[in-house]
């Protein structure tokens, strides 16, 4: 490992530290913390003058206590210096044999649990406002786990010791992984070499039929002999690529559904330059659903058809179905929306970025023109699970110098896509910070003024269980709003894995109603008392389901397009292809 890029990847983890340390000198004035009991004394401090706030009496007595228990937390944990037992061994940071058979890494470890656990509990004390204080334990809390013993080579036993096993090998490897992620921009958590678009992954067959300076449409190949008379368009998220619904060939949601008889149509977004970042809310709805699902009538010459929406993708068809249905066109037979937000009251963590100061700069900076770059929205939704998406990776990448495992969904993850500054800045107002979609007639789109009610059509509702990005029981919140028959479902595990789960896996479970036909409860905590867990995967449930929309088998449409719309190019076409440093 050569000098430069020792001080580099040295520099690096002290400019972490610092960061932190300086979070919380801003707050309280107090010189960075030099030790935990300073840092306890410091953010004692912060909190006092976090918003120009102070505690109580009542609060100034509870910090008083909090302060005397935790300095009898460190001096129980020094009593225990040599006993095998602590906080340590419950935290997954922690619990490896070199944390915990060395007494002094041990006491480390149960120290900093000891003490953040203190820090974030004296917030319980202070006269803020509720919103308030949890931005302040979100923030708290990524100060804390980006300080943590782990994430430092001098204070990580593992590293430490994996260094000496390799004679400086993993330190080298460390540096160099770091030096490559340095130029890339972003923390590597996938092996970003292992697959190529349209090769690995996003390989179903198909063709694209359709183009606009703002999607491609895809028209995938039947693969059986009979298919629905309805065809199916897949609406995905724009923030991210669509081929989450297309990884390898036995993760594709799209194949399976093409297996079970179903023409699919997936629409690819456009993944912005600055040429077009002038695009509104209103053109990803009007030149973007609108136009596809009446690309797919036409192509497949019928009067309705089903639709899915993902994440973003499923809050953009809503809003395309609500307005198309208050101007009075029946043309869709069925919904479904995967992890999806109609109704913003409770968005998780995420809210701590998000006030009325953000949305204003967001919108000076690009309102009126510009593109917002993928990498920093994918950052900021990573920051919703720091440990596991962030400080885990820069663990293994550079203090252990592991390379990245080869993983297709982490893949996608990486792959992240620009937006235009209207199109973001409307959407970040009018959902997580004013919650407008579920206000009836509060904002028009397209010129129409929008009504959830007015989605009467029926709809399956998926949400996963541990999702950080849209709270499954805020998905149930969104259902609720709509006007017509909703089979909700609530899967295992989080906003991606839960979504990607095949059917020929078999894993997970998911919970649904006792009763096939019972109305949506008052509440989501109300439908939780009477759910019945499945076995297996969702995708199952969903297409017996689906089956009743799509109407009469007929031979399957082996002809890919029309006259109208001709063959372009293979799927996956070419925008998919494009990568986010590549729009500047």
């Amino acid at each position: 490992m050569s000098n430069t890029h020792f001080v580099d990847f040295q520099k690096f983890i002290s400019d972490m530290q610092q960061a932190g340390q300086k979070w919380v000198h801003s707050l309280s004035g107090a010189p960075i913390p030099a030790n935990t009991a300073e840092l306890q004394a410091a953010w004692l401090k912060a909190i006092e003058t976090i918003g120009s706030f102070t505690p109580s009496k009542t609060g100034s007595e509870e910090l008083d206590a909090m302060q005397a228990h935790w300095n009898a937390e460190q001096q129980k944990l020094m009593a225990q210096f040599s006993q095998g037992s602590g906080q340590s061994a419950q935290d997954k940071r922690f619990q490896g044999a070199d944390w915990q058979t060395a007494a002094q890494y041990r006491l480390l470890a149960d120290a900093y649990l000891a003490t953040s656990q203190s820090l974030l509990q004296s917030l319980d004390a202070v006269n803020l406002q509720e919103a308030q204080k949890k931005r302040a334990r979100f923030f708290l809390k990524q100060y804390l786990d980006a300080i943590a013993p782990s994430n430092f080579l001098a204070t990580n036993p593992e590293a430490l010791r994996l260094a000496l096993d390799t004679k400086g090998e993993s330190l080298r490897q460390g540096a160099e992984n770091f030096t490559g992620d340095l130029a890339k921009g972003h923390v590597s958590i996938t092996d970003e070499t292992a697959f190529e678009v349209g090769k690995d992954i996003a390989v179903s067959p198909g063709k694209v039929i359709f183009e606009n300076d703002l999607f491609q449409l895809i028209q995938y190949q039947p693969s059986t002999s009979q298919v629905y008379l309805r065809p199916m368009l897949f609406v995905p998220p724009c923030i991210n690529k669509f081929y989450i619904l297309d990884l390898t060939p036995e993760n594709s949601l799209i194949r399976y559904l093409v297996s079970e008889g179903h023409t699919v149509f997936v629409m690819s977004w456009r993944n912005v330059d600055t040429s077009l970042g002038n695009l509104t809310w209103d053109d990803y709805i009007a030149t973007g659903v609108v136009k596809a699902i009446d690309v797919v009538r036409l192509v497949t010459n019928v009067e309705k058809i089903n639709t899915l929406g993902f994440c973003v993708g499923g809050t953009l068809l809503a809003c395309a179905l609500s307005v198309l249905r208050r101007m009075g066109h029946d043309v869709v037979e069925s919904a479904t929306f995967l992890t999806t937000f109609v109704d913003f009251t409770d968005v998780g963590d995420i809210d701590a970025y998000i006030d009325e100061a953000f949305v204003a700069t967001r919108e000076r900076e690009v309102g009126q023109g510009g593109v917002v770059k993928g990498s920093d929205l994918a950052f900021a939704f990573s920051s919703l699970r720091a440990n596991d998406l962030i400080w885990s990776h820069v663990i293994s990448n550079y203090l252990k110098g592991s390379k990245p495992p080869a993983f297709d969904l982490l893949y996608w993850n990486a792959d992240s896509t620009n937006l235009p500054g209207p199109w973001y800045c409307w959407y970040i107002r009018n959902t997580y910070l004013e919650n407008n979609l579920v206000k009836p007639d509060r904002v028009t789109v397209c010129g129409v003024p929008i009504d959830m009610s007015y989605l009467d059509m029926p709809s399956f509702v998926f949400a996963a269980k541990e999702d950080h990005i849209v709270p499954w029981r805020s998905a149930y919140a969104s259902a609720a709003s709509f006007g017509g028959d909703v089979e909700f479902t609530l899967g295992a595990s989080g906003h991606i894995a839960g979504v990607v789960n095949p059917a020929s896996k078999n894993k997970r479970s998911f919970w649904q109603h006792k009763s096939s036909s019972a109305p949506l409860e008052a509440s989501a905590d109300q439908w939780l008392e009477h759910v019945e867990e499945v076995p297996g995967s969702w995708w199952v449930k969903w297409v017996d389901w689906l089956a009743p929309y799509g109407g009469r088998k007929i031979p399957a449409r082996n002809l890919l397009g029309s006259h109208q719309f001709p063959s372009i190019e293979d799927a996956p076409g070419r925008y998919v292809r494009a990568k986010m440093n590549e729009q500047h």
